[in-house]
């Protein structure tokens, strides 16, 4: 049986204790999930970071709303990941897109260097740039490790086609993380469905409930 990851997107330290009690993987560490998530301030990321054993992965997304970014806002990114990385963050999230709808390289390619030696993940900006496979050939040749996604759908369940010819395209050349309403009773079905390795979840602060998520996910072989 492959070994697949759970990684439990959480806002507060006592969500993440929660999750990784219940067999969490790694943890996105991020504010205002309500509004997709925004990145943490620097005292949440320390104290995560000071108490948790799993890897802590810091959300790097300005503002709320759409994922073109000005000079500003992205000087801000670069900050934030200079940030995260000093305070011991495992990884950071990154994302950013033109405006006509492709991968920003030169944002995404400061931010991979400004990380370095994290490795970065390109969160679900991803799902709405025009052509997904020109998109992920572009972050495998800037070194992103994963993708974050629902198969640019409102669900990665509904999204399944889309992330299983993610997953047969990165050839293990990137991870494909499946995101998007993956909870403990369709996370079988979705493994199956795509034969991805990691999913993303809004896990709920309860460890019973992450145990129970973790133990449908590793059930599939």
């Amino acid at each position: 049986m492959s070994h697949r990851v759970l990684e439990a997107c959480v806002e507060t330290v006592e969500a993440a204790l929660a999750a990784e009690a219940g067999g969490a993987d790694r943890l996105e560490l991020c504010v205002q999930l309500d509004l997709g998530g925004t990145t943490p301030p620097a005292g949440l990321i320390y104290a995560a970071v000071a108490r948790l054993r799993i890897p802590v992965f810091v959300l790097i997304r300005p503002r709320a709303g759409d994922f073109v970014y000005d000079g500003a806002e992205q000087e801000t990114m670069r900050h934030q990941v200079a940030v995260a990385r000093a305070l011991g963050a495992g990884g950071v999230v990154i994302g950013g897109v033109t405006a006509t709808g492709e991968v920003d390289d030169t944002l995404v390619a400061e931010l991979r260097r400004t990380a370095t030696p994290l490795p970065v993940t390109f969160h679900r900006a991803f799902d709405v740039v025009r052509e997904p496979r020109v998109a992920l050939e572009r972050l495998i040749s800037l070194g992103v490790e994963r993708v974050l996604t629902s198969g640019q759908a409102p669900t990665a369940v509904q999204g399944a086609e889309m992330l299983a010819g993610l997953v047969r395209h990165a050839e293990s050349r990137i991870g494909i993380v499946a995101a998007g309403g993956v909870r403990a009773h369709n996370v079988g079905e979705l493994v199956r469905r795509t034969r991805v390795t990691e999913v993303h979840s809004r896990t709920p602060v309860n460890a019973d409930q992450v145990r129970e998520m973790v133990e449908q996910l590793r059930a599939e072989t």
